[in-house]
This record gives C-alpha cells, structure tokens and sequence, in this order.
C-alpha cells in the first residue's frame, strides 16, 4: 500500500472518528439532561434508589452488550465486514441467513435471561441489596420486572449497530441511544405524581424499544429481511461470531461485577446513597468521557495501524502525545470538581426533590472520584494500546483480579473506618489506579513503552496545578462574601475560577516549558485574531 493512499485512509477514519465523537458529545449532553429532569422529581430517594438499583441489571444488556463498542456490535463488524465485499449492493443470502441466525439465537438467549429475571426478581433483589429495606427491595424488583424487555432489545440493538457501522452508517448508530434519553424525560415530565417511579421504569423499556425502531427502517433499506433461522449447529460463520461473542461477553460483565459489590455495600448505607453515587459517577463521566472519546477515538485506529507495520516508535509517540493531552486537561477538570464541585451540583440538580442533603452526598462521592481521573485516562489510552496488539485477555484477567481488590477496600473504607459514600467512590478510584499500573507494567511484554518523559511531563503539570488550587481557593473564600441570589452567585462562583483556574494553570505550564500548554496558548491566540 503506498504512502498516499495509508494517509488518505487515516484521514478518513480521523474524520470518522470526530464525527463520533462530536455526536458522543451530543448524546453525554442529552443524557444529563435526562439525569436533571429525573433527580427535579426523584431527587435522592427510595424510589430513585430503587430505579437505579434495578436498572443496573438491564444496563448490562442496552449498554455495555448492546452498545457502541459492546461485543454484538463488535462481533457483527468482525464477521460481517469480510462477508460483503461491496458495500453497494444487497447482502446476500449467505449474508442474509446469517444475520437472522445471529438474530434468532440473540432474540431466544436474552428472551430466557429476561425471563428468569422477570420470575426470580425479587430474590435478585434481595441478594444486591441485601441490607435495604424490604420496601426498597419490593419496589427495585417491581421496577426490574419492568424492565426485562430491555434484555431482548439490547442485543438485537447490539447486531444493527454492527451491520450500520460495517456499512458506515457512523452517525445513526451513535444517535440512537439519545432516544431513551429523550422519552424518560418526556414521560417524566408530563407524569404527575408518580410516587413509586414506574413511570420511570416504563420509560427506560419504550426508549429501548425507541432505540431498535429508529434502527430497524435503515436495516430494512440497506437489505436485511427477517427470517427465523435455528441453524446454530455446523455454522462455520456462526461459529466464529460466537468465538468473538463469548470472550467479549465475560469482559464486558467484569466491570459489571464491581458495580454489583458497590450496590452490596451502598445498601447498608443511608437513604439515597445508591442515587447519588450514580449521579456522581454521571457528572464524572460528562467531562472525561467526552475528554477520552474526543482523544481516543480516533487514535485507536492510529495504534493499529503502527503495529500492523511494526512501526513502534511510532506508537510511543502517539500515546505519550495524546496520554499528556489527555492528563494536561484532567488536572483543571480535577480542580475544578475540588473548588466548585458543590456548586456545579446545587445549580444543576437541586430543585424539586433534591435537596440540600442530596447535594451534599453527590458531591462526597465526587471529590473521592475525582482523584481517578489521571489513572483513569491512562488505564483507558494503554487498553487501546493491548487491542493493538489483539490483546483483549490481559485487560479482562487484570480487570477480573481487581474485583476482589474492589471487595477488600470497600470493607475497610466502609466497614472498618465507616467512611459511608465516599469510601466507596475512594475504592473505585484506588482499583482505578491498580488496573492502570498493573496495565503499564505488563504492556513491555509487547512493547517498552517510554514513560520516563510522560511523567516526568506529569509531574510538572502536578506542581502547576497545586499552586493553581492554592490561589483559587483563596479566591474561593472571597468569593464566597459576594451577596447574590442562590443561581446568579454558583454562576458567577464557577465562572471567575474557572477563568482563574484556565490562566494560572497555563501560564504555569508555559514558564515551565511544556508543549500542551504552547499548542493551547497558539491555538487560542489564533482564533482571536481571527
């Protein structure tokens, strides 16, 4: 392949790449509208608890099977992708048989899951949550039960988002999950008094359902029909679906497994702890999800493709580059949630049912969070590193290890030292940086990565940071004088130190010479004189 056309083909998949993670933009901002309009109603509750509690169970099939990314989206590119040679014609009726294999045997497996969730819902419930109350179980079983449609949608939903993004349909994939977003605030909003958060419940199921509906025409159009096919046995290609499925299943669930303890351990917890430790988590997930989207996405395909020509070098580059982006933006987002974390959380959620208490126990769960952030971005951008490689077993094995990690730390921090929310949301950033490092390390069985100059890079970014906290707490505390209305003085509160934060933190880094900060500095001074 020459030169032009292995750069033309990184430009596309670059430009790809943005797009996705301009519309990921879109969709993590739609879904925190959702989490507005349900904490105005809901705040942190039983009944908000209990949603979230029985949630988590469904979550698994719509989010990380089903998802973007998830493994029947992965396994559908994979086996799909080398079955239709021209993307212009229909599929054919190999490819059209296997695909309703895949379906049917999808459809049936998940139809059996729900079931058994739907008949054995409540004992479930007793088993995560077993220090809650037995109305708190009786509601979270009523609201699974509910929700065990969305096992069936999530993997159908899983094998369209394959099909489109092997036809490179990139945008309807990525957009479709806005639509569950969009009817639980719909439903909720013109819901009056629903005091037991079925409405809740029922709205999660018809946006799933939503989901598979907006899909389904485009499918249709591109040539699938459906056509129950049990030919699950001497299917050589249903065979290697399932190779790929089976693997990606079990690591997909690990981090499953580690909510599952923390549901455990919040359910001995005080009245809302669930809900606000998922609302943390949320508000975490809002900047650095978009961070690690916006950078990783289209660097992925940059890993692969430096390993395929066994261009290493090349491969330190781009991580240690795009790793210092990443870990030069997280320092003032960490900051940020340090100084004004409380504020951001009263201007945006409380009203209605949240409450003062509630903003409070968000907030806790966030300042421990919050130190996760540098370990989190970097565990992210080596996993990438490891799919390079077609390593997708050193991740999950080290994932896996941790749960028992997951399990120790929260009996000290909860149990032992009765930290309560934050000794939870601590755990989950110590394992965090568990993973990361154990990843870092194990990484030079493939490749020696140099890390000396990225956290050499670190570590000055560190110090700029601490003496950019120090100056913005002082002005925090005069800040906090200023006589204003409860919405005007948050505004105004978040946005001098945010602007404070942003000039001392780069003009640190710019006295000490790192290229973030110069690349950022250029890039501002560019747009104003345009």
């Amino acid at each position: 392949m020459s030169a032009e056309v292995s750069n033309s083909k990184t430009e596309s998949v670059l430009k790809a790449a943005w797009l996705i993670a301009v519309v990921t933009v879109v969709s993590k901002l739609i879904g925190f509208l959702r989490d507005v309009v349900i904490a105005k109603y809901y705040g942190a509750s039983l009944v908000s608890d209990a949603y979230f509690y029985a949630y988590q169970i469904p979550s698994l099939a719509i989010i990380l099977l089903g998802g973007v990314g998830g493994p029947f989206h992965s396994a559908a590119v994979a086996v799909f992708s080398k079955l239709i040679p021209n993307l212009n014609e229909k599929p054919s009726e190999l490819v059209n048989k296997l695909y309703n294999t895949f379906l049917t045997s999808s459809v049936l497996f998940f139809t059996v899951v729900g079931a058994l969730f739907f008949i054995f819902s409540d004992q479930i419930m007793s088993l995560i949550i077993s220090d809650g109350s037995g109305e708190l179980i009786s509601l979270a079983s009523s609201h699974l039960k509910i929700m065990t449609p969305v096992f069936i949608v999530g993997g159908i939903i899983g094998i369209y988002y394959g099909l489109l993004i092997t036809y490179k349909k990139f945008m309807l994939p990525n957009l479709s999950p806005i639509m569950m977003s969009l009817v639980i605030i719909l439903m909720v909003t013109l819901t009056k008094n629903d005091s037991s958060g079925m409405v809740l419940a029922w709205a999660t199921t018809i946006g799933a359902i939503c989901q598979f509906l907006l899909q389904f025409p485009k499918i249709h159009q591109i040539g699938f029909r459906i056509r129950p096919n049990f030919e699950f046995v001497n299917n050589p290609e249903f065979k290697n679906i399932c190779e790929l499925l089976f693997p990606a299943i079990l690591s997909s669930t690990v981090g499953q497994l580690h909510i599952y303890v923390d549901m455990f351990f919040a359910s001995c917890l005080e009245e809302g702890a669930w809900t606000a430790i998922g609302y943390a988590n949320r508000v975490f997930q809002f900047p650095v999800g978009i961070l690690v989207t916006a950078f990783l996405v289209p660097l992925f395909p940059i890993f692969s493709r430096l390993v395929a020509e066994n261009d290493f070098e090349g491969v330190k580059k781009y991580f240690n580059k795009g790793v210092g982006v990443l870990f030069f933006a997280a320092i003032p987002i960490i900051i940020g949630i340090l100084l004004v974390g409380m504020d951001g959380v009263r201007l945006v959620f409380e009203r209605g049912a949240f409450d003062e208490t509630a903003t409070f126990m968000v907030t806790e769960a966030l300042w421990f969070l919050s130190v996760s952030i540098i370990p989190y971005v970097f565990r992210d951008s080596i996993t990438r590193v490891y799919y390079s490689f077609n390593d997708s077993k050193t991740p999950f094995v080290v994932a896996f290890s941790s749960i028992v990690l997951k399990y120790l730390l929260n009996v000290l921090f909860i149990n032992k030292m009765g930290m309560g929310i934050g000794g939870i949301t601590l755990s989950t950033s110590l394992v965090t940086l568990f993973n990361a490092t154990v990843l870092g390390v194990l990484i030079s069985k493939k490749i020696k990565m140099n890390y000396r100059e990225l956290f050499v890079n670190l570590f000055k970014m560190i110090f700029a940071g601490c003496v950019t906290f120090a100056i913005c707490f002082v002005s925090a505390f005069a800040i906090d004088n200023l006589e204003l209305s409860k919405n005007i003085f948050e505004i105004t509160k978040i946005s001098i130190l945010a602007v404070e934060c942003l000039i001392i933190y780069t003009g640190l880094n710019l006295v000490l010479k790192m290229d973030y900060a110069k690349e950022l500095f250029d890039r501002v001074v560019a747009k104003i004189k345009k």
